[in-house]
């Protein structure tokens, strides 16, 4: 099985940075896309941002310009760089991953346990 566990949440002012990180373990073939959701208390879990093949990148309009996704293919990890924070930004962000394992030629979505950004003065 395949397990992401995902760390960099917690609190952080307005305008400020943190870096959200996901590693996939297991036994993994290939990974088609990595990428990041969030769901805020009372909202619809919502796409944040994806990047398939570890280069091609999409973001919801309501981040961009001020998070990029990126991947370290060799580790298996995708990380969510957030600049420049807004208290909307304030969610559970969870790590997606759609993924081969090595015994399967089906492609199947992971998700992680979530890890809680908080963003407030």
């Amino acid at each position: 099985q395949v397990q992401l566990v995902e760390s960099g949440g917690g609190l952080v002012q307005p305008g400020g940075s943190l870096r959200l990180s996901c590693a996939a373990s297991g036994t993994i073939f290939s990974i088609n896309a990595m990428g990041w959701y969030r769901q805020a208390p009372g909202k619809q879990r919502e796409l944040v941002a994806i990047i398939i093949s570890g280069s091609n990148t999409n973001y919801a309009d309501s981040v961009k310009g001020r998070f990029t996704i990126s991947t370290d293919g060799a580790k298996n990890t995708v990380y969510l760089q957030m600049n420049s924070l807004k208290p909307e930004d304030t969610a559970v962000y969870y790590c997606n991953a759609v993924v081969k394992l090595s015994f399967s030629s089906i492609w199947s979505n992971y998700w992680g346990q979530g890890t809680q950004v908080t963003v407030s003065s």
